[in-house]
Parts: C-alpha cells; sequence; structure tokens
C-alpha cells in the first residue's frame, strides 16, 4: 500500500460572538484540522484503490486528536463535525473518496462513539481551492441548530498530485440558532438520526 506523504498541515480556529443578533453568551467555536498529502493514484486510473483507507486511519486519528485538543481538550465540548477533501486536478473525485472511513471513524472514535454519520463533501480543484464542509450534530443528524458549515483552503494547495483532507468540529449550535426542529437535548440517540 501506498505511504501518506504529508506536505503541510493547518489548524484553524474561529470563534462566532453574534450573527447581529445580541452577543452568545458563550461563542461558538469551530475548528478545521487540514492536512495536504500526495495523492498517491493522481495521473493514472487504478482500479484497486480501496486499500489506502487504511493507511490514512493514523492520519485520521491524530487530526481528530488536534481538532479536540484546539477546542481545549475536552472531548465533551464537541457537539458538530463534518468531514471533506480536495482532490488535485491529476485526481479523480473517487480518491476524495477514500477519506469517508478514516476521517470519519477517527472523529467518532476520538469523540467516545458519536452516533450521527459525518456530514461530507467533496471536489476536484486547483490551488486556492475553497470547500465548505458540512457540520452536522455528533449524535442525531437531525438537530436543526446543528446544521452549519465551515468553509476550509489552503492558498497553494491541492497541487495536481495531492489532495487537501479536511475534518471539523464545532462546539455547539449556530449561534442564534432559532429555527425549530429537534432539539440537542430532545436527542434520544437510538439511530444516530433522532
Amino acid at each position: 500500500m501506498p505511504e501518506v506523504q504529508v506536505r503541510k498541515r493547518l489548524i484553524s480556529v474561529e470563534e462566532v460572538f453574534h450573527e447581529g443578533g445580541p452577543v452568545a453568551q458563550k461563542p461558538l467555536r469551530r475548528a478545521a484540522a487540514l492536512v495536504v498529502i500526495r495523492n498517491p493514484y493522481a495521473g493514472a486510473y487504478a482500479e484497486k484503490i480501496e486499500g489506502f483507507m487504511d493507511d490514512l486511519k493514523p492520519l485520521g486519528l491524530e487530526m481528530a486528536r488536534s481538532l479536540v485538543a484546539a477546542l481545549g481538550g475536552d472531548p465533551k465540548v464537541v457537539e458538530g463535525y463534518g468531514k471533506g477533501a480536495i482532490v488535485g486536478s491529476a485526481g479523480e473525485i473517487e480518491h476524495g473518496a477514500l477519506w469517508h472511513v478514516p476521517g470519519g471513524y477517527a472523529m467518532r472514535d476520538v469523540l467516545g462513539g458519536a452516533k450521527a454519520i459525518v456530514a461530507s463533501t467533496k471536489k476536484v480543484g486547483g490551488p486556492g481551492t475553497r470547500l465548505d464542509i458540512p457540520i452536522t450534530h455528533i449524535n442525531a443528524s437531525y438537530v436543526r441548530s446543528h446544521f452549519d458549515a465551515m468553509e476550509v483552503g489552503i492558498a497553494d494547495a491541492p497541487r495536481a498530485d495531492e489532495m487537501l483532507l479536511a475534518l471539523v468540529m464545532t462546539t455547539g449550535p449556530r449561534v442564534h440558532a432559532r429555527v425549530g426542529g429537534l432539539k440537542a437535548s430532545e436527542i434520544k440517540g437510538e439511530d444516530g438520526l433522532r
């Protein structure tokens, strides 16, 4: 299996105090971990690529742990998450799908077995491409107050033969969330949806 070759990493933490209304008692914190790696499948079609997911698992765990650390070190403060990948132009969208298992399961594991599926997105693009990472509640995908997104990207990535892998975690709902739906306090925890 190919070796994971990292070119660069970035951790970003954003604090949201208000969205035009009153200042929140506690700001929403969003954190993103980005890693740029060489795409071992860039430039040619490869039939068998699934094995690379196993190679990416340690990187996923490292990134998930770094997000928890960036948010203060306590996984219990994390309420939302998402993941994504930007594949350089010599790759294909399916190469970004290799991030689904190692990125998603890493966050669920580090957060103590979060139940909801980890929302995800991917695209092919060149250096400077931005990606909106969808965010949902970690234990119930239908918690509307936690539907959110965080834009990520790095100015010089991904190069044609690279992939930018991203994980995002948040500490709560959107600031001023008030459009109804299932509340976090009403989660039953039966199926990752409600």
